[in-house]
């Protein structure tokens, strides 16, 4: 079976991989063009330097819909796969493999639709997530499902933590997905669109806190934007990220305004719209990341504070 791959990011080279090792005949890799870093020089992303170590053919396209398309009739591949590429595939190209695109998608659709789910699922407390491999449609994420596996989310896990075995678990299941099409019993199962959820790429600018949302909301956000873009909140004008932090059980008195502060020596506790959350550690604009009985040394964080202002 010829298979042409299509992803970009650390996520599918997992998937690549699993494929490599269990012999599959990987015939070719699609990812997006180079981008240039640091100084203007051109940085490979993490599928096509895993490709090129290997010796796999690479392409690159602005748009696989404009460009792609002569490539990969010559190709022929028997099925394509595609896993967090970032470009939309024209219907001409989804007709060309014999046994269609799959795609693997990091939640359990149809929930979670969209660039970011990992991100969201824990945003949202979500207690289980996995991944789907469906028939890629044109619709973004809303294709026949073949199969689906799952996993639990620890209590703390942050996002690069569920990325790590989200990855591992889309490569074990790709495997699965293209043992049951040679078989040839596959079975799609149409996705209940009553059920949809579409979440946004998250960017930056949506981490900021919000100091009335409540205790839990807040930490479950840091951990869907940890490690990457991570929680952040102003401290005396300047930006200060939270990147641990805690919900804390106790009870504790500090006023009336969400985003006060109560500080100890070594210890930090912010008021929520409902419960405390309490900081373990942070990084203040212009310095290197600290646990925060190491801040607190600073006294540039005191009671009675209000971050965010």
């Amino acid at each position: 079976m010829k298979i042409l791959f299509l992803g970009t990011p650390d996520f599918a080279v997992k998937a690549l991989d699993k494929l490599i090792s269990c012999g599959y005949d990987v015939v070719g890799v699609v990812t997006q063009p180079d981008k240039r870093r640091n100084r203007g020089e051109l940085s490979f992303c993490p599928v096509k330097e895993y490709a090129v170590d290997k010796g796999i053919k690479v392409y690159q396209y602005d748009s696989i819909r404009r460009e792609g398309v002569e490539d990969i009739k010559s190709i022929t591949p028997d099925v394509m796969i595609t896993c967090a590429f970032g470009q939309i595939i024209s219907q001409e190209i989804l007709d060309i493999p014999k046994y269609g695109v799959l795609n693997i998608h990091a939640s359990l659709l149809p929930k979670y639709r969209g660039s970011s789910p990992i991100q969201w699922c824990l945003i949202n407390g979500e207690e289980r997530t996995g991944v789907t491999i469906m028939k890629t449609a044109l619709a973004v994420d809303s294709g026949d499902i073949l199969l689906q596996k799952s996993l639990d989310i620890f209590p703390d896990e942050n996002a690069g933590e569920l990325f790590e075995r989200l990855a591992e678990l889309g490569g074990e299941a790709i495997v699965e997905a293209l043992k049951i099409i040679e078989s040839g019993n596959a079975e799609f199962i149409k996705q209940d669109e009553s059920l949809a959820t579409h979440y946004p790429m998250i960017s930056k600018e949506d981490g900021l806190i919000d100091w009335t949302s409540t205790a839990r909301e807040i930490y479950n956000k840091m951990r869907g934007f940890t490690p990457w873009p991570s929680v952040y909140t102003y401290l005396d004008g300047k930006l200060f990220k939270i990147l641990k932090s805690q919900v804390f059980d106790g009870d504790m008195n500090i006023g009336v305004t969400a985003g006060s502060v109560y500080a100890t020596k070594n210890s930090a506790f912010v008021k929520c719209s409902k419960g405390v959350l309490q900081l373990l550690q942070v990084q203040l604009e212009g310095k290197k990341a600290m646990d925060i009985a190491s801040f607190m040394a600073s006294g540039k964080l005191k009671s009675e504070m209000v971050l965010g202002k």
